[in-house]
């Protein structure tokens, strides 16, 4: 008997229907999603996503599979993003590359360097914020659970002001910056998985370095601490809590000063609204699958941001907090839509893989 060909609806529902199910028979295995999100930043937008996982050697099936995600991002504001990120593993995952590169065009708001501007409402000012980044790490397993590698990290960043009057908040800096760096990562990690995690911990130390002999304009350095603690509590729950820092020294130009209020750290707040030499973060995060490939999560914690670490002040902490829901879109990658709260402000993300 002829089999009955499936109408264009009746593809696609079965195309997201089996979207998370592990497929031995591809040497690499690709989705797609696209759709529409609102946030207060970038105002109404579409996304669309390619994610694939692959093997790099299929002969080994002791290696975790590797993941890709290739994004595209526009927005009714004049917001566009473009950009790669991903992990390969290779020899039983005693050697990983990470990756991660993007281009972004952004209509954004700048309220000046420090906590005591970026709190300050008056400060706000409009202008475009042009963004070029490439990040690759290249680790090494000496022992189980241990990797270390250098690092090499390239940025550009432009800012075009609507106001020069206000160009005293950037503290009169140039206002277009090309950064390169070098750097050495060492990292324990335990985690069952790294794009949605259920158990493990995760501790990574980043050092980075921008001379003046590698072609930077302004010479510093900065040192990145995560502390990531994942354990399941009851069926399909788990508990997942982070400490972040990033500290800068030298002379750290305004577009790569450590910051809070991105998709990844103090969800809730605007973007780069807060921004110093130095910044901390907590997050406790409790995610709940609550039916078959959909989840929920419930997230609190706090930041700061400080010119050096002796000026860490308990009278200047933001806090954070806001809730989720999750669709596995394949097999540990998520489809993220958060709903975050900060000081006076909120957020809206939507992106891929969770939040750490």
């Amino acid at each position: 008997m002829q089999q009955k060909k499936q109408g264009l609806i009746s593809r696609v529902v079965n195309y997201f229907a089996n979207a998370n199910q592990e497929r031995h028979d591809k040497a690499f295995d690709i989705s797609f999603i696209g759709g529409p999100h609102y946030s207060s930043e970038k105002k109404f937008g579409l996304g669309l996503l390619a994610a694939g996982v692959y093997s790099t050697n299929r002969n080994d099936s002791l290696t975790p599979l590797s993941n890709v995600s290739i994004y595209a991002d526009f927005s009714t504001s004049g917001f566009y993003s473009i950009g790669i990120r991903g992990t390969s593993r290779f020899n039983q995952d005693r050697f990983r590359i990470d990756y991660d590169t993007y281009f972004e065009s952004m209509p954004s708001k700048f309220w000046g360097i420090g906590y005591h501007n970026g709190i300050n409402d008056k400060n706000e000012t409009d202008y475009k914020n042009l963004m070029s980044e490439l990040q690759i790490d290249a680790l090494f397993l000496p022992m189980q659970n241990l990797y270390f590698g250098p690092m090499l990290e390239m940025s550009y960043v432009k800012g075009v002001l609507k106001d020069k009057d206000r160009s005293y908040l950037w503290n009169n800096e140039d206002m277009r910056t090309f950064n390169y760096g070098i750097g050495l990562m060492v990292t324990f990690d335990t985690r069952d998985n790294l794009t949605a995690p259920k158990s493990g911990v995760n501790l990574s130390l980043k050092q980075r370095y921008y001379g003046k002999w590698m072609g930077n304009s302004y010479a510093f350095s900065s040192t990145e601490l995560v502390a990531a603690w994942y354990k399941g509590l009851w069926k399909d729950c788990t508990m997942a809590l982070q400490y972040h820092t990033m500290i800068t020294y030298g002379n750290t130009p305004w577009g790569i000063l450590a910051s809070m209020g991105v998709s990844r750290n103090m969800r809730g707040y605007y973007e780069g609204r807060y921004r110093d030499k130095g910044e901390m973060d907590f997050t406790a995060e409790l995610r709940q699958r609550v039916y078959k490939r959909i989840g929920v999560v419930a997230w609190g914690g706090v930041g700061e941001v400080f010119p050096r670490l002796n000026a860490v002040n308990i009278h200047d902490l933001l806090p954070n907090y806001g809730v989720g829901l999750r669709w596995e879109f394949k097999k540990n990658v998520n489809v993220r839509f958060d709903m975050g709260f900060g000081k006076n402000q909120s957020s809206f993300v939507f992106n891929i893989n969770e939040a750490f």
